[in-house]
């Protein structure tokens, strides 16, 4: 499935329709300052993992789905997405669809469109309402005032007690178990992420310190446009801001590692959880920028576990995979890099993607929301990822050493017959040969998890660390086999 990113910057809501004459003027509404686009993720085109349209949760580029391996594997996709336009005029709750442009049609109901007059109000409608309320309410006054006169005085005793009510609520104390108490600890450790290129092109995204020495995990398509010598800065919920720098990004896995300049000495890292352990209905608590909107916290579930995910940033050819958890917790563009949590508040997930309409993707008029389908990198995957970025600046891959279409498939991973650039499909002696697979071999089953495309493969070997023992299952002239093979590595994204 693809995705998109998230991070675009919010329009800003028109003036208000005129105001008739007998009424008093409102002013019109302001809309709240938004920080710059993060990456949407198109939908998937043709030959990548089968899924929704996806939208990913970070900057200014837009993620799309691969059509091929990952730059360095073979069949790298190819292309760039832009990113998407804003609406030209918002809808609001009235169930209007956005307006057309200047001089473009658009439905009634819709702030932009033709405003009439209304007609005269009849006589004394209004008027005559309002002061029937008052008169009304001044009854109603007098009436339990006289009721209270006559009780008080028909048990008057000569002595007299006077009750008044609390001017106080008392203090309200929240649980560290409830959604206000896991955000009050973890929005301290969270920050919101500028990335600017050289040529000023960039956007806005999430991350959360990872240690005490500064180190902040986020994903790699919100800091791509500051990799070569672009500019990156993260504000914290104090106000407090900090130049940083990429420590290591890891394309494939869409992760990266930033690293504060002059970082404060009371950092506190959030608590990573185990995402092999989440299940399907278990509370999270995502936390981003939607749209510029810093420190924002939205609650959901899991809704799902091992979705494959395809995409790729739109400044290479390079793709990522991931084999995601699905919550529908409300992620918007912005949030991306940002920690899904559980109801303890560990990280259990990265906020990444979206699933977007078809409206708002590649190509689209209008920037993607959320409708409930949001995607996460697991944090078992994301952590190892980030720790092999702090100690070496480049990521490492699991590998089994055979080029796989990524056509649309139900039936499994296929290995090709021809491998890119010219190369053999299986590599001498990697852990494919050693297992006797060959190509037109189809790859179903990875250990326990089904496999239906080359990209779900990916993603699923990509959960996996150098070194592992797996079990591939895989069918060959109609008759199905299972091997043992061990995983070898690639190291860095070209």
């Amino acid at each position: 499935m693809s995705t998109e990113n998230e991070g675009t910057a919010v329009p800003p809501a028109p003036s208000a329709p005129p105001v008739p004459v007998d009424a008093p003027a409102a002013s019109a509404p302001q809309a709240p300052d938004a920080g710059a686009p993060t990456t949407p993720i198109p939908p998937h085109p043709s030959g990548g993992a089968q899924g929704p349209e996806l939208v990913h949760a970070g900057p200014a580029p837009a993620y799309a789905s691969a059509q091929g391996q990952p730059h360095g594997g073979p069949g790298g996709p190819e292309g760039a997405w832009p990113p998407p336009q804003p609406p030209a005029t918002p809808s609001y709750a009235d169930g209007g669809a956005g307006g057309a442009g200047a001089g473009g049609a658009g439905p009634t109901g819709v702030w932009g469109a033709g405003y009439q007059q209304p007609a005269p109000k009849p006589k004394n409608g209004r008027g005559g309402l309002v002061a029937a309320i008052l008169v009304a309410a001044l009854v109603a006054g007098g009436l339990g005032g006289g009721l209270g006169y006559t009780l008080a005085k028909n048990n008057d005793n000569g002595s007299s007690t006077t009750l008044s009510a609390s001017d106080s609520g008392g203090s309200v104390k929240r649980d560290a178990g409830t959604v206000a108490g896991v955000a009050q600890r973890a929005l301290p450790s969270t920050v919101t992420i500028e990335a600017e290129s050289t040529n000023g092109e960039g956007g806005t995204g999430t991350g959360f310190v990872f240690d005490t020495q500064g180190h902040i995990v986020t994903n790699n398509h919100v800091v791509a446009d500051a990799v070569d010598g672009g500019k990156l800065t993260a504000t914290f919920p104090n106000g407090k801001k900090y130049d940083a720098e990429v420590v290591g990004h890891a394309q494939g896995y869409d992760v990266a590692v930033i690293k504060l300049k002059n970082a404060p000495g009371d950092l506190k890292p959030l608590t990573l959880g185990n995402s092999d352990q989440v299940a399907v209905g278990d509370s999270t608590i995502a936390i981003g920028a939607p749209f510029g909107l810093s420190n924002t916290v939205t609650t959901g579930i899991i809704s799902a576990k091992n979705r494959p995910v395809a995409s790729s940033d739109g400044s290479g050819s390079n793709a990522s995979y991931m084999s995601a958890l699905q919550t529908d917790a409300s992620i918007n563009p912005g949030n991306s890099g940002g920690p899904l949590l559980d109801a303890q508040g560990n990280v259990i997930g990265i906020n990444s993607a979206i699933q977007s309409t078809s409206g708002g993707g590649l190509g689209g008029t209008s920037q993607s929301g959320s409708i409930g389908l949001g995607f996460a990198i697991p944090i078992n995957q994301a952590k190892y990822v980030a720790q092999q970025l702090i100690k070496t600046g480049k990521p490492v891959y699991a590998k089994i050493g055979a080029s796989v279409s990524l056509e649309d498939s139900t039936g499994g991973a296929k290995i090709t017959t021809e491998g890119a650039g010219g190369s053999a499909p299986v590599e001498a002696g990697g852990p494919a040969a050693k297992a006797g697979l060959k190509p037109g071999d189809v790859i179903t089953k990875l250990d326990d998890h089904v496999i239906d495309s080359g990209p779900t493969l990916i993603g699923e070997i990509w959960t996996h660390k150098p070194g592992d023992k797996v079990k591939i299952t895989y069918e060959r002239d109609g008759k199905t086999r299972t091997v043992d093979l061990t995983l070898s590595s690639r190291t860095g994204d070209s």
